[in-house]
């Protein structure tokens, strides 16, 4: 027989100053352990959100990234026109390169960050639907012109709506601002690929992006890359390629976990305080329920039960603490472009059933020590003091 679940409740209730001491302790903990796994959250919505599943990234053989990749004008005619490529309304293959670059620029901080200069051709609003232009207009091919992430305009200084920010030798003009539905492109400054190539002195490509006819001609494009011994080339589908960049966020996992941790350790104390207190009080309700019949599993169950509420009443404090950080913006370095990679605190309701979970199982930890020794609590001695 079990012991009644309202018992446990109503001394919450009574004990109210001590309850909300110690759930404090554990929604302290909870709102850090969100808090923090929302920032990996952020970074990997950013990147596995990123790439059109037709869209096939092509770099040079053993690249790992753009940046660290170079195509030949030579080689990028061929590529163009490999078998699997589809074409656009004019019958050009839809397969445009790109140049990447680095810029080092003052947020408004007043810290420096790279930014991520990405020269871009007129078939990029194709094969990037995803990108909006939200004020200002596209620009123009040719022209010193350049467009920027909404996200970019508001961290730096210097690029913001008709601005003119030095790139490379010259300055270029900042003719209209971007939103791409939350992908890695919201870190990005987009202008003319030839521009950008002329003034970071840049012969060759970075990338191309071609859209395949469908799923299947992504595999002989990637065929086909991999057999013309001209090339020396690889294809990846694009969004494997981004989410492979997922790694990025692994350090902000792992800090997140040995942080959580850390502070676990502290919460579950607090939590065995306050349950060995409530032991020590209620020595004359224990030796009761004994008489009443209630074996000793049933006031071992009883007390932890009581812990693991005392629990996730702290883990839904936690949660509704950790929610006004929920969307906002900032910003970590991508290790393999070594760029600034800018993302949203994202609190999902997955993540916060995570934190629940974290709750419970300090609960449960804090509370098994005092819920074993209430258990083993003599009962002749209880009875002395009834």
């Amino acid at each position: 027989m079990l012991v009644p679940i309202r018992y446990n409740l109503r001394y919450l209730v009574v004990r109210w100053k001590s309850t909300c001491l110690t759930a404090a302790t554990f929604g302290m903990v909870v709102a850090t352990f969100v808090i923090t796994m929302s920032l990996a959250e952020g970074i990997n919505r950013a990147l596995t959100k990123t790439g059109h599943p037709l869209n096939v990234v092509i770099l040079r053989s053993g690249a790992q990234s753009e940046a660290q990749s170079e195509i030949l004008k030579q080689q990028y005619e061929i590529v163009r026109n490999a078998p699997g490529i589809a074409r656009d309304a004019r019958g050009e293959p839809l397969a445009p390169p790109e140049v990447i670059t680095l810029v080092n620029k003052p947020r408004l901080d007043g810290k420096t960050s790279n930014i991520l200069i990405r020269g871009v051709d007129p078939q990029v609003y194709t094969m990037r639907p995803a990108l909006k232009i939200v004020e200002g207009r596209a620009l123009m091919p040719g022209m010193r012109e350049v467009i920027v992430a909404r996200a970019v305009s508001q961290r730096f200084q210097g690029f913001g709506l008709g601005d003119q920010p030095r790139l490379g030798r010259g300055t270029f003009t900042v003719v209209g601002l971007f939103e791409a539905e939350g992908t890695a492109y919201e870190s990005e400054v987009w202008g003319d690929v030839r521009e950008v190539m002329q003034e970071f002195d840049r012969a060759n490509y970075s990338s191309v992006v071609a859209r395949a006819i469908d799923r299947d001609a992504i595999g002989r494009i990637r065929e086909y890359m991999d057999s013309d011994p001209r090339l020396k080339l690889k294809a990846k589908d694009e969004v494997e390629y981004y989410a492979e960049q997922t790694k990025t966020a692994r350090p902000v996992q792992a800090f997140a976990s040995f942080l959580a941790m850390t502070m676990a350790i502290g919460a579950c104390f607090a939590g065995m305080n306050t349950m060995y207190a409530n032991v020590a009080n209620r020595v004359r309700e224990i030796g009761t329920l004994r008489i009443l019949g209630f074996t000793p599993t049933a006031v071992l169950a009883s007390f932890l039960l009581e812990s693991v509420c005392l629990a996730l009443i702290g883990g839904a404090l936690g949660c509704v603490m950790a929610l006004p950080i929920n969307g906002l913006a900032t910003g970590t370095t991508n290790f393999d472009s070594f760029s600034e990679v800018l993302f949203y605190f994202t609190i999902t309701p997955s993540l916060m059933m995570k934190g629940m979970l974290f709750a419970a199982i300090m609960g449960l930890a804090g509370g098994f020590p005092p819920a074993w020794s209430a258990s083993k609590q003599p009962v002749l001695a209880a009875l002395r003091q009834v």
